[in-house]
């Protein structure tokens, strides 16, 4: 894994230009629900349009998108050191958040691990894409996101979902529309029963 290069936001803003290295989109929205695309645009492609597909226009939206084409690690400030203060407020006023990662394949193109605090709407998003012929499993160690300062876990409850989608899976979802529909409405429906 590579170290992030900046350990705050108040690093990565005194060294990137907002609109040249970075952009920052944040529709509020009037929902009890946000959808994070917290590592959005070229940081974890192809999370921008999963995260914005979800929220369609129903839910708050939030994207910090890396633009231009860079390594990975350059914009990207790992989840429980998220500080970007439009995130912090966006996430505080929302009783279910839900944050839309990329994951390497590592042996798995496939399946979407689920973490965060939240267990019951993690395991609603988990039945859902199952009943959909998705594969979802709970992850619960390496990408578990269960540190309280992780930024799905700051909404109202102290227990948000992180789905970490590998990359084969998304550049599919990207390439097919159809595909990114049906994902994104599999997520809606257990987020309307959550």
């Amino acid at each position: 894994m590579i170290p992030d290069r900046y350990s705050s936001f108040e690093q990565l803003f005194e060294s990137e230009t907002e609109g040249v290295d970075y952009q920052i989109i944040c529709a509020p929205r009037d929902s009890e629900i946000v959808i994070l695309a917290p590592h959005g645009g070229g940081i974890e492609p192809g999370t921008s349009e999963i995260a914005t597909t979800i929220a369609a226009d129903d839910y708050a939206l939030y994207k910090f998108e890396g633009l231009g084409r860079r390594p990975h690690s350059d914009l990207h400030v790992t989840s429980h050191r998220y500080d970007e203060p439009q995130a912090i407020d966006i996430v505080k006023e929302r009783r279910i958040v839900v944050a839309v990662h990329g994951r390497g394949d590592k042996g798995d193109a496939e399946t979407v691990w689920i973490g965060g605090r939240d267990a019951i709407t993690g395991g609603l998003i988990k039945r859902e894409l199952s009943l959909s012929g998705f594969s979802a499993k709970i992850e619960t160690t390496e990408l578990g996101a269960t540190n309280l300062k992780n930024i799905c876990n700051r909404g109202l409850t102290s227990a948000g979902v992180q789905l970490e989608i590998p990359r084969s899976f998304r550049d599919r979802m990207l390439r097919e529309p159809a595909l990114l529909e049906a994902f994104s409405q599999a997520v809606r429906r257990a987020l309307t029963t959550a």
